[in-house]
């Protein structure tokens, strides 16, 4: 799986927690500072983009126990913007708590609301594509401020999905997609340290329309939860629906992008290709046929 780095950087706040001598004034804030490795966020025509300007990581930091992040934080979700200079920017002022006690670290990016640490509601938006490419980073060694730059690795929460189309000379030329869309859960709950994710009921997930891939007519593509039982994938051309249903489960997995590509017929749809890539290499699978 493909990476961004992110590197938090910070010393300890002022007060009784100190031990004896000076501290500089400038050392008592924790900044963030990003830089882009292997791995990009997920982008509307394909899979390199980068941390813009306007981008934003909320960002959490606890003391104590790592497997389970407390009630009171020492940073509790603040969000952090990148400007035009390259430097992010945190709302409000971080500090560190301890010379000496680690500290944990969770990012999230985009900046988000988290409602539980352990269930966090979450559904895709395939209308607001990066928005629904859930970067989650976890350093859980226990850092003190002489170890800084604290380094953050920012994985993929979620899946992705391509979906290319061709078609059979039953129509004179290739015809208009209306929509395509994917029988799958389209919301889930994340355990952001058990690095796990709970997909809810299922139901037609919309993908939105892409350019067409090299050798094909038609491609629409999303972001999707992880998990197990995806199957179905639904295109609605001139009115009428035309199902393809794959005769075991597509694979929908965190940090990786399926490919499934159909051939469409008035009265069936084959698949030509159904492969799952990491967002660097993966394998490919064989598939079947589908009646409308």
């Amino acid at each position: 799986m493909k990476n961004i780095a992110a590197a938090v950087l910070g010393f300890l706040a002022l007060g009784s927690c100190y031990k004896a001598g000076p501290v500089a004034e400038s050392s008592r804030f924790i900044t963030v500072e990003a830089r882009i490795g292997d791995m990009t966020k997920a982008s509307y025509e394909g899979n390199k983009t980068s941390f813009e300007a306007g981008d934003s990581l909320s960002l959490f930091a606890w003391t104590g126990d790592k497997t389970a992040i407390p009630a009171k934080l020492v940073v509790d979700n603040v969000t952090n913007t990148l400007g035009a200079d390259g430097k992010w920017t945190p709302k409000t002022q971080m500090l560190w708590a301890d010379v000496d006690i680690q500290h944990y670290f969770l990012a999230v990016a985009p900046a988000r609301e988290v409602k539980s640490f352990t269930a966090d509601p979450y559904t895709v938006d395939n209308t607001d594509y990066e928005k629904s490419d859930l970067l989650v980073a976890r350093q859980l060694s226990g850092l003190t401020s002489e170890q800084n730059p604290v380094s953050l690795t920012f994985d993929h929460a979620m899946a992705k999905l391509y979906v290319n189309m061709n078609f059979r000379n039953q129509w004179d030329a290739a015809p208009e997609v209306a929509a395509c869309a994917a029988t799958a859960a389209g919301s889930c709950t994340i355990d952001y340290l058990a690095q796990t994710v709970t997909a809810g009921e299922q139901g037609a997930v919309a993908l939105a329309a892409k350019d067409a891939a090299t050798g094909y007519a038609r491609s629409f593509s999303g972001i999707m939860i992880p998990q197990a039982g995806f199957r179905t994938i639904t295109l609605t051309i001139e009115g009428k629906a035309y199902t393809y249903t794959h005769t075991e489960d597509i694979p929908l997995e965190a940090g990786k992008y399926t490919t499934v590509n159909l051939i469409v017929g008035r009265n069936k749809i084959e698949v030509g290709e159904v492969s799952i890539n990491d967002w660097a290499e993966g394998t490919t699978l064989s598939g079947g046929q589908a009646l409308q």
